[in-house]
């Protein structure tokens, strides 16, 4: 089995990513999209939709490789060449901080080297008290993917020898609009600026929150509130309460 796809959720964690920004996305990304939108190369595949995308679990990835842009499936919580513990013993790794990324040294190497961007259809996020939280879904008005700066790395067991890649989503301060909902958000990136994230000398310029006009908002059901819940299940998304 591929190792990627056999790591499984941490479930006592799952509160714990209730809180965090950004803990679940939706990709439902068609391979002509995302070629279009970052030039990539190699054979197109079928992507299947997914709406409860939780951290540990494969995500798309758009990476720089020696050709071209190319997609592929990677492990949502980065784990750096490094690491010689257990990964039960690797810290939550799925989000890293705008602005400590150039310096802590679990994504410092990555920031250098090995950024991508993660296509996301949309993000969620929730408000109010615990126990009693309001999830949000958050996309771009256009209705295309968002590109979602981001880090790769790969990494192999000591023990086994088994190795995969692995993604983190880069988070920093929130938009003036996004504060209403929480303080902090995704680095969203412009599709244009592709090449100047995964090639450019100067990644830094693109740290900074994104136009208070990049995303809309709706509430919806909370099943999603349960990680892992019926992700392929599209009404996830549907907005309640009329919004």
């Amino acid at each position: 089995m591929d190792p990627l796809y056999s790591i499984r959720l941490d479930r006592a964690a799952r509160p714990f990513y209730l809180d965090l920004m950004c803990g679940r996305f939706t990709q439902q990304l068609s391979w002509a999209e995302i070629h279009r939108l970052a030039d990539l190369i190699g054979q197109p595949r079928n992507l299947a939709p997914r709406f409860n995308i939780a951290p540990t679990t494969p995500i798309e990835v758009v990476r720089a490789g020696e050709a071209g842009n190319e997609l592929v499936p990677m492990r949502w919580g980065l784990v750096p060449s490094w690491w010689k513990k257990p990964l039960g013993e690797l810290r939550s790794t799925f989000n890293a901080r705008a602005e400590t990324v150039t310096e802590k040294p679990m994504f410092r190497a990555a920031f250098k080297a090995r950024r991508c961007i993660i296509p996301a259809s949309g993000i969620y996020e929730w408000t109010g008290r615990a126990g009693a939280k309001t999830p949000h879904y958050f996309l771009a008005p256009s209705g295309e993917p968002l590109a979602l700066a981001g880090l790769w790395e790969h990494w192999r067991d000591p023990e086994s020898d088994a190795s995969f890649d692995s993604a983190t989503i880069i988070v920093g301060a929130a938009s003036k609009w996004m504060s209403s909902f929480h303080d902090r958000m995704p680095i969203i990136l412009e599709w244009s600026s592709t090449r100047e994230w995964l090639r450019g000398a100067n990644p830094v310029a693109h740290l900074h929150p994104a136009p208070d006009d990049a995303l809309r908002e709706w509430v919806v059901s909370t099943r999603v509130n349960r990680t892992g819940f019926r992700d392929e299940d599209q009404t996830l998304i549907d907005p309640i309460n009329g919004t």
